[in-house]
């Protein structure tokens, strides 16, 4: 069977569940470290189709990550919010996606010159990356949408990247706020061309959405 494109493409149940257990098989495999980089000039040689993740600093980018792969120590969870500043890149089932751990942006404590810093290798990674497949693009679902992850849309939709957005950290958020959050996503993912029209909500204490957003990327995987 040839898997459809996204979920939002299955035509029937029976292509939905071949989609998401292709996203499971492919996160069963290995997934480990193997590149940092803190400027461009660094970056390790492209070499296969690769999804980044990005949001604001403490969104939980590093805990969405081990939640995936199902490794607790995977990416590093800090407890200060912007301590990443680099590029962190993981290599799943030896080759066939690159998983991105991007710098946090917005993070309100942060000098400015600092900001700048991750901001600038941020950005610059994602207009120059050939194979950059797709940006998860995390909101807090417990949150008002910040003006830098409006910010980072539009730059997004200006690159011609293609984003879609995850909704994190659902367990602490209420139902009826999470169905409006869930809502304010989407009308944000059809004012940009780039914006994938499947707003995924996750939990990474619970598990919730984490089978959708494998199969998601399981779509994109070599």
């Amino acid at each position: 069977m040839t898997l459809p494109a996204s979920l939002t493409e299955a035509r029937t149940e029976e292509e939905r569940a071949a989609l998401l257990e292709a996203g499971r098989l492919l996160f069963a495999r290995p997934c480990t470290f193997f590149h940092a980089a803190q400027r461009l000039d660094q970056l390790p040689p492209a070499r296969g189709p690769e999804i980044a993740f990005c949001g604001r600093s403490n969104v939980g980018k590093s805990s969405l990550v081990n939640a995936l792969t199902g490794q607790n120590a995977l990416a590093r969870v800090s407890h200060t919010p912007g301590r990443t500043r680099q590029l962190n890149f993981f290599d799943l089932a030896e080759g066939r996606l690159t998983l991105v751990d991007m710098p946090g942006y917005g993070y309100a404590q942060a000098s400015k010159s600092v900001k700048a810093d991750w901001q600038g290798l941020m950005f610059d990674f994602l207009r120059g990356r050939a194979t950059l497949r797709r940006v998860i693009l995390l909101l807090d679902a417990r949150i008002e949408t910040k003006a830098g992850d409006r910010a980072a849309m539009e730059l997004l939709n200006e690159a011609a990247v293609s984003f879609q957005i995850v909704l994190t950290k659902a367990d602490d958020a209420k139902p009826w706020w999470l169905e409006q959050r869930r809502k304010e996503a989407e009308q944000l993912a059809r004012k940009h061309t780039a914006g994938h029209p499947l707003v995924l909500v996750t939990s990474s204490e619970t598990g919730l959405g984490i089978p959708e957003l494998r199969a998601e990327m399981a779509a994109l995987a070599a």
